[in-house]
């Protein structure tokens, strides 16, 4: 039988040899880790490599994931599907093993990490989300939702500031069930860090209600098994494992230096690494002892075979909830009504011709739909009251309660970004958080992540232009939903109106393949009336709201706020022919078939004028080098909205001197 010792040297050991081999990577962090990682997978994770997506398994994240060969090796030896084939394809095209752990490629990686610090606050939203489906699944001694979350971190992710965010709610929230490893090697990339990183780490995971674990001996299992083991006694307070380790260990005359952090070692480094490990093995081979000592497959079966008896036993005592939880979190289905109270909902919206605010027209669409998804769990950064996002039937969830629906991020933008998609990742919710659109600027990597994975966080932006007002110009959005609409798989909407903001609601709840991203105004916007059709179109991204008999002279195209503006314009010009076209979603309207694109923007209409409060260069790809838009290239102002409106040119007449310019030249 293999010692612990051999059987973490094999990570060692395909670490060096796939780095090597791809001639890039970052061996250091696998083989200092190494010895956590075989005593966490051997005595510690529940989990199958069968079923990597069995609901119950613990998750593992590697936050520092740029020591990517450490899951690799940990997924391959295990038993996942993930072939030794794969290992020596290490960081090349297409591969299941590319330089970072990405989701989606590899079964077993549990969310994408690259971006330092965003794996610890996944990690947050992935506890946070086992603590609340515990509180509103289980029952008596029922505990069919029971896992943990554990999560490997380095300097690096604790320099971030995100992880300041997202570890100070942890501690609030109690999150028990979040154990996380600190590789404290004291060396990041550009050498020894006390030169810049001197933080009293244990004192400030206290100071956050952390349960800290200090000065473990990070290669001696029995310290590590001892610390684990306390840990997941500690059930009120996420835990903090504090391991002192070497990097690179094992390499005779680079371990301990930043030189073996993120570069090959060298073919004689790597082989005097085998003499001084007695690793008798060459390049990618693994012996049948080790193969079988590491073999979780036997366990893994059980496991979660032991969990199929525990939940046949929980649906014959609490049926309701039982087929709840399939929905939900086995299938991830929306409720069998949804499409039906889905469209009476946005029917009574329409019948009340409300003129108000697109937020509060968000937070009706939330009351309209809450009732009717269980799985909604939402939050705003310290804005609730601004951005609109409690509704009805929302719960805080707290220390103490486990039950809600709802978070309370307070200040921190970007680590509730991150904390969503690790939410989102879990499964069995649908996570929405709030903020000012200006504030989208703080988080922007999670965005981009969520979109990178293709996972369903809805990001709702509020106060979405000069049209706040008097806050001024550090609060006004000029070029944010311009650079939002740049990120691939982000779909944005920005509605005009009531009907508007709940279909586009509607939609992403319904969208599954990636985030979204749903701007609201601060200030009223008018009712516009709609035929069925027109209602209906709205989810194509970009319709028709106001024609014309034949072939129009020129279309108006606006977004939001703008959409009226247009309206007015195009009731101004009676001796034209006038075409308006809502696009609440650039992206959605892009997508649509050609037929249908061109219905709406002829090609042979060549006068166009493009109508938002924002940054101009991106419409041009729907007027043309021939039209114009009406939109703003400079930070606002101060003063009061309407004030803003008529000192940078968003009034009827601007428009309509704009559609004769362009008719004109054309």
């Amino acid at each position: 039988m293999a010692s612990r010792r051999e059987l973490a040297n094999a990570i060692r050991a395909l670490s060096m040899d796939a780095v090597q081999k791809a001639k890039s990577g970052h061996p250091g962090a696998p083989m200092g880790m190494a010895d956590i990682a075989e005593v966490l997978w051997n005595d510690h994770m529940k989990h199958n490599p069968a079923n990597p997506k069995w609901a119950d398994r613990d998750r593992f994240i590697l936050s520092n994931g740029h020591g990517s060969m450490l899951i690799y090796s940990l997924l391959h030896l295990t038993g996942y599907d993930l072939s030794m084939e794969d290992i020596k394809n290490f960081r090349q095209l297409h591969s299941k093993t590319p330089g970072h752990p990405e989701y989606g490629y590899a079964p077993g990686v549990e969310t994408t990490t690259g971006p330092l610090g965003q794996g610890i606050t996944n990690g947050v939203g992935m506890a946070i989300a086992e603590k609340v489906l515990a509180g509103q699944f289980n029952r008596d001694t029922h505990h069919i939702v029971d896992h943990y979350t554990y999560v490997f971190m380095g300097d690096g992710c604790l320099m971030e500031g995100i992880s300041h965010e997202a570890c100070s709610l942890a501690g609030t929230l109690g999150l028990g069930k979040l154990i996380a490893f600190w590789d404290d090697n004291g060396i990041s990339i550009d050498g020894h860090v006390e030169g810049w990183f001197t933080d009293d780490t244990p004192k400030r995971f206290e100071a956050y209600g952390w349960h800290v674990i200090r000065d473990v001996d990070g290669h001696d299992p029995a310290a590590i098994d001892k610390a684990i083991h306390e840990a997941k006694s500690v059930n009120d307070r996420p835990t903090l494992i504090c391991c002192k380790t070497v990097i690179g260990y094992g390499a005779p005359n680079l371990c301990g230096s930043h030189d073996c952090h993120g570069a090959p070692l060298g073919e004689d480094e790597i082989q005097a690494t085998r003499e001084n490990l007695g690793w008798k093995y060459g390049p990618f081979e693994i012996p049948d002892e080790i193969y079988a000592g590491w073999d979780a497959r036997k366990k893994g079966a059980e496991a979660e075979q032991h969990w199929n008896e525990k939940f046949a036993a929980y649906k014959k005592d609490h049926p309701e909830l039982a087929a709840e939880f399939e929905r939900r979190v086995l299938k991830g289905e929306l409720p069998a009504n949804w499409a039906e109270e889905a469209a009476k909902f946005i029917t009574s919206v329409n019948e009340k011709a409300e003129t108000i605010a697109s937020r509060k027209a968000s937070q009706n669409a939330l009351n309209g739909y809450g009732p009717v998804l269980p799985e909604f769990l939402g939050g705003s950064a310290d804005l609730a009251g601004s951005n609109l996002t409690l509704w009805s039937g929302s719960r805080a969830i707290s220390n103490t309660v486990s039950d809600g629906n709802y978070i309370h991020y307070g200040v921190r933008e970007f680590g509730m970004s991150a904390i969503m998609n690790g939410i989102a990742l879990h499964g069995g919710f649908i996570p929405y958080g709030a903020t000012f659109l200006m504030f989208s600027e703080y988080a922007r990597n999670a965005l981009r992540m969520a979109a990178l994975m293709k996972i369903q966080s809805i990001f709702v932006y509020t106060h979405d232009s000069i049209g706040l007002g008097e806050d001024g110009p550090t609060h006004q959005p000029v070029e944010q939903t311009a650079t939002l609409r740049m990120i691939p798989n982000m779909s944005v909407w920005r509605p005009c109106d009531a009907v508007e903001s709940a279909v586009c609601w509607k939609v992403a709840i319904e969208r599954k393949e990636g985030p979204s991203s749903l701007i609201f105004s601060r200030q009223n916007l008018a009712h516009q009336n709609r035929t069925a059709e027109q209602i209906a179109n709205i989810e194509r991204g970009g319709y028709i709201l106001k024609d014309c008999d034949g072939t129009p002279d020129a279309i108006l195209i606006a977004t939001g706020s703008e959409v009226d503006l247009a309206m007015q314009a195009a009731g101004q010009m009676s001796g034209r022919k006038i075409r308006v076209v809502s696009m609440p979603s650039t992206d959605t309207f892009d997508a649509q078939d050609e037929a249908y694109r061109e219905s709406v923007l002829p090609s042979s209409v060549r006068a166009r004028v493009a109508v938002e409060a924002g940054v101009t260069d991106f419409w041009l790809k729907y007027v043309g080098l021939e039209g114009k838009v009406i939109g703003i290239n400079r930070f606002g102002e101060s003063a009061p909205a309407g004030e803003l409106f008529k000192y940078f040119g968003f009034t009827p007449e601007k428009v309509v001197e704009a559609v004769e310019a362009v008719l004109q030249a054309v």
